[in-house]
């Protein structure tokens, strides 16, 4: 996948591999059931459907010569028994593969989205998000119906070929043979037609996912976008976009209706080549019934054809979603419990970094060698320039990304040897990102606790000072929020963000720019209760307004790809290093 860029295609252009589809059969095994019955009825129903001509013949070679009126009319009502099994048939075998379909786009979402949720943030770092909707919804929609009705069809299919020619045969082996004949010719055709369709069908699968990717992004920029008047040169880009989707959508319809032009024309040319054997070679030898008969089977020999060609250009591309699809499944976790992943027990909260080293691809150390050493309940504050690193000491201590070299311990376990969700559960995570999910403040503030009541929310709430203001809202905790809050101020989702990682009550709590969207006044409340709430716990704090965390134990300050200075408040302003130079620094603005 390309990353981090909208505009440049995924290469689907590999060849057809069985083990793809192999693979694709553990999903629909667990349908096997429905679908060994759908094509049951959908063998029942062209059975029942084939015997139309048959019965045609019996009538015009029989029934009307002899003046028979009794048979024609028992060969009518058999031939309206027929067409009604048929479509009774047809009904339930659509019924149950509509089900399967939707099960199977059931099942694969849902082991995607449940890996997607283990995958580490590098995961997304890397990848427009976009690429990554379009492997969720379009790809596992195009691979269902391939899963489910695809291999019913294409079974159905062949299995429509050899009994419509074993009909045709039992009418007249000689004119059948006439039709057959124009099959090698397709077969050539197909052959020819078939490569530049199947590329062309991937081209426009190509610039759909781009267009995808940039839609997605352009909506969560759109506040941006109108900021510095971008409207014009975002749409302009979209145009492009979506003009090739439209331009590549055209000429694989157009590739792909070669084929069903070929067989129109080939199908034409063959029955007309019969009726002439028939009437100018076979002469008075052949009764007229008999030529119907072969040439309704022959028209419809050919449909099944043209399907079958269809259904291997789909499979041809179902291959390829299969292997993006799987390729997403496949991606390793990462940052994962070993096999022998111990609980970490209730902590205290010492954290220790032993040696540690990091880099985030490869080529560049974020930090090296790094060493502390944080006691139980200590408040310890991150300083330090754009990029030096603070951001992701915190993350290890997190384990969101494992770290290079070294080991990080939480009192005196190697978090690497322990559950993720027995590390995180006791710990409180506020990022920069202040994010909100759609639904009520309620929900939000208890989202990463639901049990608890709607007494400890409002207490946590009231903590962060984020009472006063949900309270003067329309429906109090009960407010209804948009999609990543909207609907809200910068410094009210920090607020309710803030509320959310207290009433997780963490034994560690992290604080990433926490109170950086926070007005001075309503900052200088929530220091209050965050003094008292900090009491005990330790705690890591990120903040660039460096008169927020001089009352911490220590402050480190990051550079160098590890800590340069530490100490508090005072011990740092009389070294006169770093520290003191960026307070200073503030101090004067």
């Amino acid at each position: 996948m390309a990353r981090n860029r909208f505009d440049v295609d995924e290469n689907l252009d590999t060849p057809f591999n069985i083990k793809h589809l192999l693979r694709a059969g553990h999903y629909i095994g667990m349908h096997k059931k429905k679908m060994l019955l759908s094509l049951f009825l959908s063998a029942m129903s062209a059975v029942c459907a084939l015997f139309g001509p048959m019965l045609i013949q019996q009538a015009l070679n029989v029934a009307v010569p002899a003046k028979d009126y009794g048979l024609l009319i028992f060969l009518g009502v058999l031939m309206a028994l027929s067409i009604g099994l048929s479509i009774w048939f047809s009904v339930l075998r659509s019924r149950f593969m509509t089900i399967v379909g939707q099960e199977i786009i059931y099942d694969i979402r849902k082991d995607l989205f449940a890996h997607l949720q283990r995958l580490s943030f590098q995961y997304y770092d890397d990848r427009p998000h976009g690429k990554i909707l379009t492997r969720v919804i379009n790809y596992v929609n195009s691979v269902s119906d391939i899963l489910s009705n695809g291999i019913i069809n294409f079974v159905l299919e062949v299995f429509n070929v050899i009994i419509i020619a074993i009909f045709m045969f039992s009418c007249d082996y000689r004119l059948s043979l006439v039709v057959l004949a124009g099959v090698p010719l397709f077969l050539i055709i197909a052959l020819i037609i078939k490569p530049a369709q199947r590329k062309a069908w991937q081209l426009n699968s190509n610039k759909n996912s781009n267009l995808n990717a940039y839609l997605h992004e352009s909506l969560d920029g759109a506040k941006i976008t109108q900021a510095f008047t971008r409207e014009e040169e975002n749409a302009e880009i979209f145009d492009r976009l979506n003009r090739n989707c439209v331009k590549t959508w055209m000429k694989a319809q157009y590739t792909s209706n070669l084929v069903w032009y070929s067989v129109d024309n080939i199908s034409t040319w063959v029955v007309s080549a019969m009726y002439l054997v028939g009437l100018f070679i076979l002469g008075p030898t052949l009764k007229i019934g008999t030529l119907i008969a072969v040439s309704s089977y022959a028209w419809r020999f050919w449909q099944p054809i043209l399907s079958l060609s269809n259904l291997y250009n789909s499979f041809i591309n179902g291959i390829a979603y299969l292997e993006r699809i799987f390729e997403t499944l496949d991606e390793p976790v990462t940052v994962d419990d070993l096999p022998d992943a111990a609980e970490l027990p209730a902590i205290e909260g010492g954290v220790t970094f032993d040696d540690v080293t990091f880099t985030y691809d490869g080529s560049k150390n974020i930090l090296e060698h790094m060493n502390i050493d944080i006691r139980p309940g200590e408040s310890i504050a991150l300083v330090g320039p754009t990029g030096a690193g603070k951001t992701t000491v915190v993350n290890l201590i997190s384990r969101f990304y494992n770290v290079t070299d070294g080991k990080v311990l939480v009192d005196g376990h190697d978090i690497s040897k322990v559950t993720l969700h027995s590390l995180r559960s006791q710990m409180g995570i506020m990022l920069q990102d202040s994010f909100i999910f759609s639904g009520t403040i309620l929900d939000n503030i208890r989202y990463g606790r639901l049990d608890a009541t709607e007494d400890e929310v409002i207490a946590a709430a009231k903590t962060v000072r984020a009472h006063e203001f949900i309270s003067q809202m329309e429906d109090g905790y009960y407010t209804q929020v948009n999609e990543r809050g909207s609907r809200l101020s910068q410094g009210q989702k920090q607020l309710i963000a803030f509320a959310r990682t207290l009433l997780s009550d963490p034994r560690i709590l992290v604080l990433d720019e926490a109170t950086s969207s926070i007005d001075a006044k309503t900052e200088r409340l929530l220091q209050e209760g965050l003094q008292a709430l900090l009491v005990g716990r330790t705690s890591f704090i990120i903040a660039h307004r460096l008169s927020t965390i001089k009352n911490c134990d220590r402050i480190m300050y990051v550079a160098n790809k590890g800590i340069s200075e530490c100490g508090s408040h005072e011990q740092l302003l009389a070294q006169r290093g770093s520290y003191y130079h960026l307070y200073t620094a503030q101090l004067e603005e």
